[in-house]
């Protein structure tokens, strides 16, 4: 459950620094600048700081029932991996715009989340 917490927090850094700075790798300066006002973004990037906005969302639900997972001595291991594997899915049908089947991988995560907190019962 450890190493799932750590993967958890890797997706994270990947979603909320790594993927929106290589988007906007044309705004250089403005990254590397105190950010006053705004930059031209790309509807990728766009989509993909809602997708970091939901992760921040659901993520910190995911560690207290992994904390709690670890704590009570109750196995969550399936669920947890189900869950970040659809994170990670979620993130890049995002970024791809893949409209309905990015919604199916989001209520499959919240569904991770549900039977992760039933399991805990």
């Amino acid at each position: 459950m450890t190493t799932l917490i750590i993967y958890a927090l890797a997706l994270a850094i990947v979603q909320f620094w790594i993927l929106p700075a290589s988007l906007n790798l044309k705004n250089l300066n403005y990254l590397l600048s105190n950010r006053d006002g705004n930059a031209e973004t790309s509807p990728t990037y766009g989509r993909i700081a809602r997708a970091a906005a939901n992760y921040q969302e659901s993520l910190p639900a995911f560690l207290a029932l992994c904390l709690l997972s670890l704590h009570m001595g109750v196995d969550l291991t399936t669920t947890a991996t189900a869950w970040l594997a659809l994170r990670v899915a979620y993130v890049a049908s995002y970024g791809a715009g893949i409209i309905y089947l990015r919604t199916a991988i989001w209520l499959g995560s919240i569904g991770c989340l549900v039977s992760m907190a039933m399991q805990l019962l």
